[in-house]
């Protein structure tokens, strides 16, 4: 399905919310690095934990007895990895402290991310014609991974105790950036979470559709643009 290349109204852009993961770096290489790397240091340290840590079944079963524990830190994925890490602690005989130097390696690494060709680009373009805020359900830093300059603020599914695709979220972002959500343009790489919640919240969107995916069905609304990079998106944003 293809989208008309006018649809976005420029003129009503005040600031733009960008997501993270996947729109400006890919996030799973990222993951399994950061996963090795925290296996690596249990192997160390806690041998009986890096083998329940790797055995495929122990992690996924620690991940649903946290959720069903702490409710309250659905949205946060990093304080659910660490609680992960001390219930696998605790279930190997290993000693529970260890967790928080655990989690900090595994999250140094996550921090670690190989940027797509059009990130910079496309980030030099948008900073120099609107504030932006990074909005992510997931836990980097835009200030670790080194791209702090380009943001005025930063709102996380942890920070705003919601996850997108909840409007509440969307809403958090503007008015972090000081406008109304609907002079707002979120830009993002997940149709349901990213292009469609921020439909819902009234903001207009940019699908980046890097994959020629189709849009999901059981949407009225679509995407004001679907591009297949952030460089097309620029070219589209300079010709509005």
């Amino acid at each position: 399905m293809r989208y008309s290349r006018r649809m976005i109204d420029a003129r009503r852009i005040r600031a733009i919310t960008l997501d993270l993961d996947d729109t400006l770096w890919p996030v799973w290489p990222t993951i399994q690095r950061a996963d090795q790397a925290l296996r690596d240091w249990l192997a160390a340290r806690a041998p009986r934990t890096a083998a329940l840590a790797a055995d495929g079944i122990s992690a996924p079963q620690a991940r649903r007895a946290v959720l069903q524990a702490r409710p309250e830190l659905t949205h946060d994925l990093g304080a659910i990895r660490l609680e992960v890490i001390r219930q696998l602690l605790r279930a190997a005989g290993d000693d529970p402290a260890l967790a928080e130097p655990a989690f900090d390696v595994f999250y140094r690494e996550r921090q670690r991310v190989t940027l797509f060709d059009d990130a910079l680009p496309a980030l030099d373009f948008l900073a120099a014609r609107y504030p932006l805020i990074a909005l992510s359900n997931g836990n980097a830093d835009v200030g670790q991974v080194g791209l702090a300059r380009y943001f005025r603020a930063a709102v996380s599914a942890a920070s705003a105790g919601v996850a997108k695709p909840d409007a509440r979220i969307f809403h958090t972002a503007a008015q972090a950036a000081g406008v109304a959500t609907g002079a707002v343009l979120h830009i993002g790489d997940d149709a349901e979470l990213d292009a469609a919640g921020a439909l819902g919240a009234g903001m207009q969107t940019a699908w980046v559709n890097r994959a020629d995916a189709a849009w999901p069905p059981g949407h009225a609304e679509a995407p004001q643009a679907v591009v297949r990079d952030l460089a097309a998106l620029c070219r589209l944003l300079s010709s509005t």
